[in-house]
């Protein structure tokens, strides 16, 4: 490494430091760390760049397990699991994609076993297996299946540190608190973008540091914190969307944003579907178990955005919960401590620590909570980062881009996610790029040269942001947004709901061209790098705005109150949609415009071993 660069913004002088890899990850979650092992193991020189400690991304708070078809606890198949999965996304999945999720599952699965997974037992030494919402036998007829493997209610933690063990095994090298700036891109002769490195900065010493490499993974997570009350943790402000979209590339599927049933009211903490799983249940101000007058056969265990429905639905007709009525209670208190002590230890720890709660005894007060984002970065079931080409090939590959976890859309989701299903996801799409970067890339292959911009976009956000001397604090912006977007963009949206929510938004966005921030420095400089995140964050508020307010459909986790119905023959597409602008609009960078295109949902399976799904009715 060599420090041979010093760029001059605005008079001030910014080194950077210099490096070359084969691959370099963005992200230590459970996708970064599957994709970070798995090109290290195959011999590709491979770094990994992660803004907090790799045990310590939000894939630790993944309480409930991972779903795979392995039939420890009842019959299963991944045929099955595949029929569920497409129920699931209310059939926006594409089924090449789900069809490679649930098959390669359980390989996944015995992977992360052999590699140190402390996976709960059943007596016969099987992986135990857990009930899960949505899950079901026989091509959704049921009964319900236990299909998620669970390590008690630490499955997330528990990857991480097996995942994270392994990759320092193979070699891979780790850049703990450093932050993402901008993506470099290269432009051909025929307008194709190629991505050949990142820039970053270490939080530590406030060093600018260039990757050049073959691949970049963004493997950043959600971008959950564009909303008030949230399960995502502080550090889900999507900054790998941020990257994107900044690099001109469009983000898929925006307008899907799931609501967890079962945050702790007020507090917003999750609390795993698991605990549905083992025999939980909600009950409405009349003490009465509500879920089956909205989920007949499921009942507790229905879809993640059909039980949040149903308990806004109760709070909205005046059956919710406290003196504002505005919450549910679950229920575990019928259950046997011993169980709750081996299978949820971790959520009765919440419900004590977040709600003064004794689980044993008395129910928790819950809310549907923004929890995960099925949209995000459009990629094929490689990984691949993809986009509408030159040509308008809608399945046209950015070369050297990859994309995995909740910062990617595969599109298995769809319009919602089935609980343990995104363990999955992170694990089965962070380890097709490590086999597909095997596939196509040599060790040590040799770099071209940087473009002469490769460092402009990264080095004029940064001294825009570290010098901003408007009069609103960072604070007081992404406040405005979160509440904008938890007020018009959460369970229930209608036409009038989203159109004054996008004029807000917009004028929130122009807001940013008045920001404040009050510490120059750049050695763990928070105010700064709470900036870049607030940046990157309203770039996705204002994507997921416009998305929802342009579908005039009901799909999933996107209810709309004035088209209640799903419309297959003009909406079965996915939304790609392109954001123009950082910063309001600052320095020339545009206005925050926005353009809206469309992507074919993929109607095709993988294999000949099961025909495409039809769309029916969704019912559980």
């Amino acid at each position: 490494m060599a420090r041979n660069d010093t760029f001059s913004i605005n008079g001030r002088e910014y080194p950077i430091t210099d490096h070359t890899y084969d691959v370099v990850v963005v992200g230590a979650g459970g996708s970064g760390l599957r994709a970070t092992m798995g090109a290290a193991e195959s011999g590709l020189k491979t770094a990994n760049i992660t803004k907090v400690f790799p045990t310590r991304s939000h894939t630790v708070a993944a309480q409930g397990g991972i779903a795979a078809s392995l039939g420890n606890n009842t019959p299963d198949h991944w045929s099955w699991h595949m029929y569920d999965t497409v129920k699931g996304s209310d059939w926006l999945g594409d089924q090449d994609a789900i069809e490679y999720l649930v098959r390669e599952a359980p390989q996944a699965v015995y992977e992360l076993e052999h590699a140190g997974v402390p996976f709960s037992r059943n007596d016969d030494g099987t992986i135990y297996q857990r009930p899960f919402g949505g899950h079901m036998q026989n091509m959704g007829e049921g009964p319900p299946v236990q299909r998620t493997c669970a390590a008690a209610d630490r499955t997330g933690h528990a990857m991480l540190h097996a995942l994270y063990q392994q990759s320092l095994k193979y070699d891979a090298d780790f850049f703990i608190e450093y932050f993402a700036l901008d993506l470099i891109m290269k432009t051909g002769a025929n307008g194709e973008k190629e991505c050949v490195g990142v820039i970053a900065m270490c939080l530590d010493d406030g060093t600018i540091h260039r990757f050049r490499s073959k691949a970049v993974v963004l493997a950043t997570g959600g971008y959950g914190r564009c909303y008030f009350t949230a399960t995502s943790a502080h550090t889900c402000t999507g900054d790998g969307g941020g990257m994107v979209l900044r690099a001109g590339l469009p983000l898929q599927d925006m307008e899907f944003v799931q609501f967890h049933p079962t945050g702790i009211y007020g507090a917003g903490v999750l609390i795993t579907e698991g605990a549905r799983g083992e025999g939980g249940y909600l009950t409405n101000s009349e003490g009465e178990r509500f879920m089956e007058r909205y989920a007949p056969s499921a009942k507790d265990l229905a879809s993640r955005d059909v039980v949040s429905r149903s308990m806004a639905l109760e709070m909205r007709e005046g059956r919710g919960v406290g003196p504002e009525k505005d919450h549910i209670y679950l229920h575990l208190d019928h259950i046997d401590p011993t169980v709750l002590g081996q299978r949820l230890p971790g959520i009765t720890e919440s419900g004590k620590i977040f709600a003064g709660v004794d689980l044993t005894r008395e129910p928790l007060p819950v809310t549907p909570t923004v929890h995960y984002n099925m949209g995000g970065i459009p990629t094929n079931y490689h990984g691949e980062v993809v986009t509408i080409g030159p040509d308008g090939n809608p399945d046209h590959v950015v070369p050297g881009l990859y994309a995995a976890g909740e910062a990617g859309c595969v599109s298995v989701h769809g319009a919602n996610r089935l609980g343990s299903n995104s363990l999955i996801d992170l694990v089965v799409f962070g380890r097709a790029i490590g086999h597909r970067l095997a596939e196509t890339m040599k060790p040590g292959a040799s770099h071209d040269a940087l473009p002469a911009d490769s460092a402009d976009l990264a080095l004029t956000r940064l001294d825009h942001f570290r010098h901003a001397k408007g009069s609103l604090p960072t604070a007081r912006i992404r406040e405005d947004m979160q509440k904008t977007m938890q007020k018009h963009a959460a369970v229930f949206r209608d036409t009038e709901t989203l159109a004054a929510g996008k004029k807000h938004l917009a004028e929130v966005n122009a807001s940013m061209q008045d920001i404040h921030v009050s510490d120059r420095s750049l050695i763990w400089n928070s105010d700064l790098i709470e900036t870049l995140e607030l940046d990157n964050l309203m770039a996705q508020a204002s994507v997921t705005m416009t998305s929802a307010d342009n579908r005039k459909e009901s799909r999933g986790a996107h209810a709309h109150e004035d088209f209640p119905d799903r419309n297959d023959a003009e909406w079965m597409k996915h939304t790609v949609t392109w954001f123009d602008g950082w910063g309001g609009g600052a320095k020339g960078s545009g206005k925050g415009d926005m353009k809206i295109d469309y992507r074919p949902v993929h109607e095709y399976t993988l294999t000949d071993d099961i025909e495409y799904i039809k769309p029916k009715k969704r019912v559980y």
